[in-house]
C-alpha cells in the first residue's frame, strides 16, 4: 500500500469533486422525497376512498423494489418512451421515487401515533378536518418523525453510491477512476479508506443529530416503537 501515492493533491481533489456530486444529489433527493413523501403519507393517513388505496398500492410496490432496478429504469428504460434524462437527473429521480415511498410510511406512522382523542377534541371545537390536520396533528407528528426521517436521509446518502452503475461522477465513481490507473493496485486500499472516512464523517454527524433529537423529543422511545409497528409491512 502506497499512501503517499494515493493521497496526492490531484487524487484528493478528484475525490472531493466526486463527494460534492454525492452531496448535491443527496440534498436534492432529500428535499424532493421529503415533499412527495409527506404528500403520499398524508393521503394514506386521510383514507380518502379509492385515492388512498391507489397511493397505498403505489407505495407498497416501490418499497418492495430494489433501488438499483429503479435507477436502471429511469436511465435506460425511460428513453425508450421518449424521456431521456441526464445521469444526474436520472439518479435524483430514482432516489426521489424510492425514498418518497419510504418517507410516506414514516409520515403515515407519525400521524397514526397522535391520539385520536386530540382529533375528536379539535373537531368538536369547530375545526374542520384540514384545519385539524394542519394545526393539531402535523405539528406534533413532525416532531416525532424527525429521528426516523434523519435515519432515512442517512440511508439515502449511502444509496447514492448505487448510481455508479450509470456512471454518475460521484465519490465511488471517481475513486474507481483513481485506482484503475497505472499502479492502481498499490493505492486501492488507501483510496477506499479515504472514501469510507468521507461517508463516515457525514453519516456519523447525522446519526448524532438523530440520537439527540430522539432523546429530546421522545425520551421514553415510545414513538420509535409506534413507528416501527405502524410501518412494519407484516402488520398492514
Amino acid at each position: 500500500m502506497d499512501f503517499a501515492a494515493a493521497y496526492t493533491s490531484a487524487h484528493l481533489s478528484y475525490l472531493l469533486q466526486g463527494f460534492a456530486v454525492t452531496l448535491k444529489v443527496a440534498i436534492v433527493a432529500i428535499v424532493l422525497s421529503f415533499i412527495f413523501g409527506c404528500v403520499l403519507g398524508i393521503l394514506r393517513y386521510a383514507r380518502i376512498p379509492l385515492l388512498s388505496q391507489i397511493v397505498m398500492l403505489v407505495v407498497e410496490i416501490i418499497r418492495n423494489l430494489p433501488l438499483i432496478l429503479i435507477i436502471f429504469f429511469t436511465y435506460f428504460a425511460l428513453p425508450e418512451v421518449g424521456v431521456k434524462l441526464s445521469v444526474t437527473v436520472a439518479a435524483i429521480t430514482a432516489l426521489t421515487i424510492f425514498e418518497s415511498a419510504m418517507i410516506a410510511e414514516i409520515v403515515r406512522g407519525g400521524l397514526n401515533s397522535i391520539p385520536k382523542g386530540q382529533i375528536e377534541a379539535a373537531r368538536s371545537s369547530g375545526l374542520n378536518y384540514i384545519q385539524t390536520l394542519w394545526h393539531i396533528i402535523l405539528p406534533q407528528a413532525l416532531k416525532k418523525m424527525i429521528p426516523p426521517l434523519v435515519s432515512q436521509f442517512i440511508s439515502l446518502l449511502k444509496d447514492t453510491s448505487l448510481a455508479i452503475i450509470i456512471s454518475l461522477p460521484e465519490l465511488l465513481h471517481n475513486a474507481k477512476g483513481v485506482y484503475s490507473g497505472e499502479n492502481g493496485g498499490n493505492i486501492i486500499i488507501p483510496i477506499l479508506l479515504i472514501c469510507a472516512l468521507m461517508y463516515f464523517i457525514v453519516n456519523y454527524l447525522l446519526s448524532i443529530l438523530s440520537r439527540r433529537l430522539e432523546k429530546r423529543l421522545d425520551p421514553d422511545h415510545t414513538t420509535a416503537k409506534k413507528l416501527s409497528a405502524t410501518t412494519d409491512p407484516s402488520l398492514m
